[in-house]
């Protein structure tokens, strides 16, 4: 099957989206947004049957650069996070009412068919111009449908934009040095480069620069709380359940493959990099007084022991890494969607001024507990798998590891049972919160319903993605 089809979908979808018109808009995208889903379930099932899923055409004859896309168990696992994670968000936007709705949509579609195109690319080039072109959509989506002070929501989104871009530039100068020794920028060419210690540890650290400032993680991260704060919602969705995947994918793709050497030296500091991250990102989510500022740094603290289980180099935190940058994805935008669901009948985000919810809404309530003990790792949810084998893999390389990244959940439990009770318990508060709609309740049982089966059922996911990783570490290994 021609993998290249799915990107075909979304791409077509955003200009049919904004051909469309206002009215139509979200229901024509939606529409796109499923046929993507649908048409990576087909794909996988052709994977699944043993097909080889690929596309690769000649498309730049000097330098040497292939139009090529490759889809294995890892990156189909990507592609499958974002056109179902695509169509959620999509789906739950159905609340609100945007001006010029119909660029605004075909700006979402065009922003998966970049995320998917990262996922798919094994042409170095080609990988790059994707990872570019998702940056488009989201600095227009933050900017103009943005919430907050127009001058400050305009310094974020800039501050963003060009802060990841600059550090993209790095990786660029990496792919062209490496195709210099190569010859061709296609992933099987560099993987079988023999560069030496000094030459992994530049391309390493040319990488990372990029990756960090996308991921985020801690120096990295100070454009990423209040673009979060800052973007419509359904921007901080795609920005936190795809976006930020997009570097920890690349993090086991593109990095650690072709640096072995460097990454076996550094192994510890970047590990502690991420564990930092896990501590800092909670202790900063305990003293935010804005609901999507403590989720984004709730998030930035996830994120950083999903990077610390990349950095253990064995398959347990690969595995365990790509588990969580699933579940993460899903309870992230669930968690960003039931802040949208207060913000549209209390008009506020800050979380003194909410409160009481519980009482009017007892249905609303138990679906908001079931993501908060979603995202603290409570057994029989995704994020339980995740996070448990991520900390086994971190106490193969030293138990302090595993200890000092297991905070996350204990400080996790701490500020988000916390935000729960002040953000609904407590006294009935004047304002009404309006029964939850049919969009918003299926959303909600979408995402909870995904957390449920694959915490109780991983095996497929993980008989996806294991033999592509296994690749992967023989190639990290080939030096030993």
């Amino acid at each position: 099957m021609n993998v290249s089809l799915i990107l075909i979908i979304l791409l077509f979808g955003a200009l049919v989206t904004y051909l469309a018109g206002d009215k139509l808009a979200s229901k024509v995208a939606l529409f796109f947004g499923l046929a993507a889903a649908g048409c990576s379930i087909v794909l996988l099932n052709h994977f699944n049957l043993g097909e080889n899923i690929s596309y690769i055409s000649q498309w730049i004859t000097s330098p040497k650069v292939s139009f090529a896309l490759k889809a294995d168990g890892l990156s189909l696992a990507m592609v499958l996070l974002t056109t179902v994670l695509t169509s959620i968000i999509i789906l739950s936007s159905f609340g609100n009412d945007f001006k010029n709705s119909k660029a605004i949509y075909s700006l979402i579609l065009f922003m998966s068919f970049a995320m998917t195109g990262t996922f798919l690319a094994s042409d170095g080039l080609l990988y790059y111009i994707f990872w570019e072109l998702s940056l488009i959509p989201i600095y227009f989506i933050a900017l103009i449908w943005g919430n907050g002070d127009a001058e400050e929501r305009k310094k974020a989104v800039v501050k963003f934009f060009i802060y990841t871009l600059a550090g993209s530039l790095f990786m660029l100068v990496a792919f062209v040095y490496m195709y210099q020794k190569a010859g061709s920028f296609l992933i099987e060419d560099l993987y079988k480069l023999d560069l030496t210690v000094n030459e992994q540890k530049w391309i390493f650290t040319a990488f990372f620069l990029a990756y960090a400032i996308k991921i985020p993680l801690i120096p990295f991260h100070t454009w990423q709380a209040n673009v979060y704060q800052k973007a419509p919602t359904l921007g901080t969705m795609l920005l936190s359940g795809i976006m930020l995947k997009m570097g920890l994918y690349s993090l086991i793709r593109w990095q650690l493959p072709l640096t072995p050497l460097a990454a076996k030296e550094y192994m510890y500091i970047f590990i502690g990099v991420g564990i930092a991250g896990v501590i800092y990102g909670s202790i900063v989510a305990l003293r935010q007084k804005d609901l999507k500022k403590l989720l984004a740094y709730s998030s930035l603290a996830h994120v950083g022991l999903i990077a610390a289980g990349t950095y253990a180099l064995n398959l347990d935190g690969f595995r365990g890494a790509v588990l969580q940058m699933i579940a993460h994805g899903f309870v992230v935008v669930g968690l960003f969607f039931a802040a949208e669901i207060i913000y549209r009948r209390y008009e506020t985000r800050i979380i003194s001024e909410m409160g009481g919810i519980r009482s009017q809404s007892p249905k609303f309530t138990s679906m908001f507990l079931i993501l908060v003990l979603a995202s603290v790792a409570l057994p029989t949810t995704f994020n339980f798998i995740g996070e448990f084998t991520v900390l086994y893999s971190l106490s193969q390389i030293n138990i302090w590891f595993a200890l000092l990244g297991g905070t996350t959940i204990i400080l996790g439990a701490y500020y988000m049972l916390k935000m729960f009770q002040h953000v609904m318990l407590g006294e009935t508060n004047t304002k009404v919160f309006a029964y939850v709609t049919f969009s918003e309740g299926l959303t909600m049982i979408i995402i909870i319903a995904v957390l449920f089966f694959f915490g109780l059922y991983p095996k497929p996911i993980n008989d996806l993605i294991t033999p592509s990783l296994e690749a992967i570490l023989n190639t990290i290994n080939k030096y030993n």
